[in-house]
Order: C-alpha cells, then structure tokens, then sequence
C-alpha cells in the first residue's frame, strides 16, 4: 500500500483509470514521434533541397492535415487503414491492424503531427549555408555523406524543435484518434478522450480539471525543454565554425 501511496499517479490524485489514460497518451505521443521522424526528415529534405515536378503538390499534401478538420482526416484513415479500408484489409491479413487499436492512436497522431514536424525542420535545413554543403561534395564526399556530415549536425536544433512540436500535438490530439479508433478504455483513450468522457458524466468536472492541467504542463515541459536544448545546440554549433 506504501508503494501505491509514493506512486507519481496518487500525488497526482489520480484515478486508474486516468492514470491509464495519462500512460496511453505518453507511449502514444512518443511512438508517433519516433515513428514519423524518419519520414518527417525525408521530406523536408526534399521540400527544401530538391525542385521537381509535383514539388508544390507534395508540400500541400504534407501540410494538408493542418488545414482539414481533424474529424476528416481521422475519416480518411478509417477509409484507407480500417480493417475493410483500401491498405488496411490487406495488412489486416499479415496481423496488423490499426483501427479501434492505440497503434491506429499512434498512426493518426503521427498524420497530423507531421506537417509541424517537416515545417521546422525545413525551415532549419534551409538555413544551413550551401556553401558548407558545396564545399564538403568537392572534398569528395558523397550526397549521403554530405547531409550526416554537414547538413544534419547543423539543422540538429530544427530537427529537435520539430519532434517535440509532434510530440506535444500528439499529446492533444483528438478529433482524428476518436474518428479513427473510437475512445476505448484501456486500449484508445488517450487524455484528450479521457477530459471529453469526464466532462459528460456527473461529477466529472475535477477529473477533467486535473487532466487538463496535466495536459497543459507535459505541453509545456516539452516546449521548454525544445526551446532551451535548441538554444544550446545552437551556440555550440556556432562555436565549432
């Protein structure tokens, strides 16, 4: 009982079941952010290094779920990945399915914490000076050689600040994940649901308060621990010029 008492979840005031729900948004955000962070850089590469045909197309689909109503695109991925969707009949066959699944939490989390994520990150890697670039391929080193080297060490703070910018909007994220995998307890209600489902029923009110403040705090952590390692990586990479 001691050991239940020293839990962070009972200085908190917390119930199980938002204890749940607080754990579930946490292991959610994460996987979502380490998931698209691959693709996220991929991207914004592209977006910012290369000019080709349907490069105008491919930014407005990347930046797509920012300006759709989240309930849309959590539709859009009930139609695509649902268990009859257009991939997600198939996957289903092989044993992977998103829907009604905290995995399907963490797919429409990571959609729409990926325009963020690319955005800053573009924004870094255009800022890096070519001429490093330049000067690195006439030395000899080869394109993939090239970005590890010069261009991803210098865009580190982008790249920082555009994963917890993901992570945070994953940690609020609602419309898509309750479109997408409905606000099952134990399995898909993440804190955005757990505040909405307490905010329905009587005597809920303290409940959601407390996760709602919960909620703002993580958010905040997260923006401040961005904005000071960002600033840090920053002078170091200008001391090592």
């Amino acid at each position: 009982m001691s050991g239940l008492a020293d839990s962070p979840s009972a200085w908190l005031g917390l119930s199980p079941d938002e204890t749940t729900a607080l754990l579930l948004s946490l292991r959610v955000a994460l996987v979502a952010t380490l998931a698209s962070l691959p693709l996220g850089l991929l991207l914004a590469w592209l977006l910012a290094r290369r000019r080709f045909p349907g490069h105008a197309l491919l930014d407005g689909l990347v930046h797509l779920p920012l300006i759709l109503p989240p309930v849309v695109t959590g539709y859009l991925l009930l139609l695509a990945f649902g268990r009859r969707g257009m991939f997600g009949a198939w996957l289903a066959e092989i044993g992977i399915v998103f829907s009604f699944r905290w995995t399907g939490a963490a797919l429409a989390c990571a959609v729409m914490g990926l325009p963020l994520m690319v955005r800053a990150m573009r924004l870094s890697i255009e800022a890096v000076d070519r001429k490093l670039e330049q000067a690195a391929a006439t030395l000899g080193a080869a394109p993939p050689l090239v970005f590890l080297s010069v261009t991803l060490p210098l865009s580190l703070p982008g790249i920082l600040a555009g994963a917890v910018l993901a992570f945070a909007k994953a940690m609020g994220e609602f419309g898509a994940t309750i479109t997408f995998v409905s606000n099952i307890p134990g399995e898909t209600q993440t804190l955005p649901s757990a505040i909405y489902t307490l905010t329905q029923v009587p005597g809920g009110e303290a409940g959601a308060l407390r996760l709602t403040l919960i909620s703002v705090a993580v958010s905040m952590l997260a923006l401040v621990a961005s904005e000071g390692l960002a600033r840090r990586m920053s002078r170091r990479i200008g001391a090592g010029r």
